[in-house]
């Protein structure tokens, strides 16, 4: 049984993605409205019958603000740490939240969800990697810098939702104040898309079939330079960019079972691989700034 995964919206205008089987599936974030979530699923064909939980990573608006009604109509379980529902500015029905811990698996029917901590500015960030039968999609969005939970995991995953934010020339070059590109790039802020390909080049399994690159800035990225960027080293992984507008396909994700290695504390296997930006890239980056 394999998993089925689209991005439904991935940006600074909203978050949410979606992971499920034949029977159930769940929700990560719930950043667009109650009423865009079910246009979007209606689109590709998917049912909001299907979806069993949500999964929130932290509490930043454009991960939750179709939270309080989109859990309410359907009546979903809201899993959640203390911390990240304590820093929430919407409320959602007590009845449904559920809290979750660290490296502690989430059974949503023969699905498996673990959440891992991860460097962002935030009350208390998760990631996470949903399973079935050995198939594992992981979420690595809104991250400053690739820690060895994030690095461990992204091991271990058929399919991954991949951060890539910003280019570097064209985050300098843009409008933004000093203190927000300060923020951007420290290690709490998010992943650029040199950081990402390190992460991609260096610790990407062989049985890795999608990477869906999101969370791209309006300002100070561009899809097709990073769409080049990392098809460049994609080594049989099809790369996707998700959009901030819109949906993307279905992605049905199969392939020989992995076991997870839940130890937070394993060592990562291998270090990462630095990847120097070609000419071509340097051109696409100034083309775009």
């Amino acid at each position: 049984m394999g998993l089925s995964i689209t991005s439904l919206a991935s940006g600074s205008n909203g978050n949410c993605y979606y992971i499920g089987n034949e029977q159930e599936a769940v929700l990560v974030d719930a950043g667009i409205s109650c009423r865009e979530t079910e246009h979007r699923m209606k689109r590709l064909g998917l049912s909001m019958e299907k979806v069993k939980a949500i999964f929130i990573s932290h509490e930043h608006a454009d991960h939750i603000k179709g939270l309080p009604v989109l859990a309410k109509k359907y009546r979903l379980p809201v899993y959640i740490t203390p911390a990240t529902r304590q820093n929430m500015r919407s409320g959602v029905d007590p009845q449904l939240v559920n809290s979750f811990q660290a490296y502690e698996p989430v059974f949503i029917g023969s699905l498996s969800v673990i959440g891992f901590p991860k460097l962002h500015d935030a009350a208390d960030p998760h990631s996470f990697i949903v399973s079935c039968q050995g198939i594992n999609v992981g979420v690595f969005t809104d991250i400053g810098t690739p820690c060895h939970h994030v690095i461990q995991q992204f091991q271990q995953c058929h399919a991954a939702f991949l951060e890539t934010n910003y280019d570097d020339d064209l985050l300098d070059r843009g409008h933004y104040p000093y203190h927000l590109k300060v923020r951007i790039r420290g290690n709490h802020g998010h992943l650029s898309n040199r950081q990402a390909l390190n992460l991609f080049t260096g610790y990407k399994p062989p049985f890795m079939s999608h990477v869906l690159l999101g969370h791209l800035s309006k300002d100070n990225n561009c899809p097709r330079l990073v769409k080049e960027l990392f098809t460049t080293h994609a080594a049989g992984t099809q790369v996707v960019v998700a959009s901030r507008y819109e949906e993307t396909p279905v992605y049905l994700i199969g392939g020989a079972p992995v076991a997870l290695n839940l130890n937070a504390n394993a060592v990562p296997a291998a270090p990462p691989k630095s990847t120097k930006p070609t000419k071509k890239m340097e051109q696409l980056a100034l083309d775009f700034s």
